[in-house]
């Protein structure tokens, strides 16, 4: 009777072990065959939801699509209250993997859920930003895309677009790190053209039009960097820039649409689904440190008819400009 109680107490004692086990047991695609993916955007603007978009269509080429996925989306809407608490609901979600859109999400993230595998996109310096130490080895549970364009190109571009331009205009925002870094690349090529550049910033979005206005009377031409802030006020700037009839060449394609001449650029719904391709492999097995970080596979060149006309520009100019 004693041994048989021991029995009990034993099997009794196996079964609380495994029920905490499983209790503790983090949720997964192999539970139920749907992956949960995270998604944390910084901000409601034209290329990041263009890199959103991406990256959902992509994954639904490759598959993940009705049941199999279940896509955990948020947006900060620019609040970096929102991004802790987001970071953290993420976090708590228990994803597959998370996604970051801008750096400031990555970073948000990458504090609040150190633990599920990151892919960000839409970032120009992930090392600067304390993402990882290395980008051919990743090493903080991070990769994914930047969005590092040629600067040096695009301002030669500018130059050969608009030559009597002796006065560059430089638009940004101060507190976003990927903008600093363009800026001062741009500084530098502009003065080894023997130009001038003048420098505005605007901290939010509100801040803007007043910004460019001021530009556009010091200037010949505005260059604008991948800059979120800008980005989400595109629409503003190309009517200043309209009105003042100063033209506008932006980093990122999906600008131009809103408020720019033209670009060789990239274009943030290819950076979408290139971070997408990556997530695939994370989900089928593949370790974050084992995928290097990646450039954007391709630029392009797009164009606003509607202001290359307003600005007398030919397709022999664009020519020149690409040369």
């Amino acid at each position: 009777m004693m041994k048989m109680k021991k029995i009990l107490v034993g099997l009794t004692t196996i079964a609380a072990v495994m029920s905490l086990a499983a209790c503790g047991k983090k949720s997964s695609s192999s539970d139920n065959g749907t992956v949960k993916v995270g998604i944390l955007q910084l901000i409601d603007q034209s290329a990041l939801n263009a890199a959103r978009k991406g990256f959902t269509e992509e994954l639904k080429a490759q598959g993940y699509k009705g049941d199999k996925i279940k896509i955990d989306y948020v947006n900060a809407q620019g609040d970096q209250a929102n991004l802790k608490s987001m970071s953290e609901q993420l976090k708590n979600d228990h994803n597959d993997l998370n996604l970051a859109i801008a750096t400031p999400a990555a970073q948000a993230l990458q504090k609040g859920d150190p633990d599920t595998p990151m892919l960000f996109t839409a970032i120009t310096d992930p090392k600067s930003a304390g993402l990882t130490t290395s980008t051919a080895h990743p090493d903080k549970n991070a990769t994914g895309v930047t969005d590092m364009v040629d600067v040096k190109g695009q301002i030669d571009f500018t130059h050969k677009l608009f030559p009597k331009a002796k006065k560059i205009g430089l638009l940004y925002n101060a507190a976003e790190e990927n903008s600093v870094f363009q800026i001062k690349l741009a500084k530098q090529e502009i003065k080894k053209l023997g130009l001038k550049a003048v420098v505005k910033t605007a901290a939010t979005t509100n801040d803007v039009q007043q910004a460019t206005e001021t530009l556009a009377s010091q200037v010949d031409a505005i260059y604008i960097p991948t800059d979120n802030t800008a980005a989400a006020a595109m629409p503003t700037i190309g009517k200043v820039s309209e009105s003042k009839k100063v033209p506008v060449v932006n980093a990122d394609a999906t600008m131009i649409k809103t408020g720019g001449v033209a670009t060789q650029g990239i274009n943030y719904e290819d950076l979408g689904k290139q971070a997408a391709k990556m997530a695939v492999k994370i989900l089928k097995g593949k370790k974050v440190k084992d995928l290097a970080i990646e450039s954007p596979a391709k630029t392009e060149l797009v164009t606003n008819a509607k202001r290359m006309k307003l600005f007398n520009l030919t397709q022999a100019d664009l020519d020149r400009a690409t040369k």
